[in-house]
């Protein structure tokens, strides 16, 4: 019996919380591929992999390439066509989970699923979860660390752009997939406890934060509404700290997405502007019943239609839609 669903986590240098996900991974009522991605670990991470979990698929490609890179090679190299990411520092502590997160592919215009989780070393809430079992309910975006989607959605729409490295390319795929008439769902199952680590990477988060929110804005947004977008997302990441270290960081993300956009003008691929106003929308509701904003959607492709929610491969059907 194949595989119900792949799993791809990207990790560097987390070899003790990795092993903690593999073995919560295990423990589903499902059978799943595993997928690791290392980013470049220089610790023990290959062996610990190789020695306990055999049955795991271990990747290290390429040297901090970034988690959208790892992602990309993680879904690419699945084999079924549900493809759950999980972050290095997630436990499922149900052994139902991904059972219950199959289950709400049940409409073809679910493109993904934002899964529940809580980070449990800041307090018990609930992140990502339905407000009512078993009604679909729209949302913007899901979280690197705890998600499912269709993996021949996903190559299709070109995956995450790479560019985009670090934070905010969660984002910008949802807003691309919403264009192409997919939502994401809010999920019922089980949560996952997602172990944040309390070292926060303040540089890294001030300079990708304020980059690709720009980004975003640029790459994404209808021309009409692209100079207020640009302007007013300019405003809201300089400001979001006055602490002169970070407010550097954050200066320089911007100064950097300016360059980025001159550099590449041709990037530029803006969603209608139907879909830019639903997404504001339920980014500022944070969620909204499907059926209240199903005829707001564009038709999905019938290739991807005829595909989804199966465990089969897709390679052959994405390679046709993009030639």
């Amino acid at each position: 019996m194949g595989a119900a669903a792949s799993v791809v986590i990207p990790t560097y240098n987390r070899v003790s919380e990795l092993r903690r996900t593999v073995i919560s991974l295990l423990r589903q009522t499902v059978q799943l591929e595993i997928l690791v991605m290392d980013d470049g670990s220089t610790n023990e991470t290959a062996s610990m992999i190789r020695d306990e979990f055999p049955q795991v698929h271990y990747n290290q490609l390429g040297n901090r390439k970034g988690p959208a890179f790892q992602r990309n090679r993680g879904v690419e190299r699945a084999t079924t066509n549900i493809v759950i990411g999980v972050d290095d520092d997630a436990e499922l502590v149900s052994p139902h989970t991904v059972e219950q997160t199959l289950a709400e592919f049940s409409h073809p215009k679910v493109g993904a699923v934002a899964m529940p989780y809580i980070n449990v070393r800041e307090d018990a809430t609930i992140w990502q979860q339905c407000p009512a079992a078993g009604e679909i309910y729209a949302t913007s975006s899901f979280v690197g660390a705890a998600h499912a989607l269709r993996r021949n959605v996903f190559l299709s729409l070109g995956g995450y752009r790479e560019h985009l490295f670090y934070y905010g390319e969660e984002s910008d795929f949802c807003i691309r997939m919403l264009n192409a008439g997919y939502i994401v769902r809010l999920g019922s199952a089980d949560a996952i406890h997602h172990l944040e680590s309390l070292r926060r990477e303040f540089p890294l988060q001030d300079y990708y934060g304020s980059r690709n929110t720009l980004l975003f804005a640029y790459q994404n947004a209808p021309i009409h509404i692209l100079p207020v977008h640009w302007l007013a997302s300019s405003w809201k990441v300089a400001r979001w700290t006055p602490d002169p270290p970070r407010l550097a960081n954050r200066i320089k993300g911007i100064a950097h997405a300016h360059k980025w956009c001159f550099r590449n003008r041709a990037e530029r691929d803006p969603v209608s502007a139907v879909t830019y106003r639903l997404f504001r929308r339920l980014r500022k509701k944070g969620a909204l019943r499907f059926s209240n904003i199903e005829s707001l959607l564009n038709q999905p492709a019938t290739e991807l239609e005829s595909g989804a929610g199966t465990g089969q491969d897709t390679r052959v059907r994405v390679t046709a839609l993009d030639s």
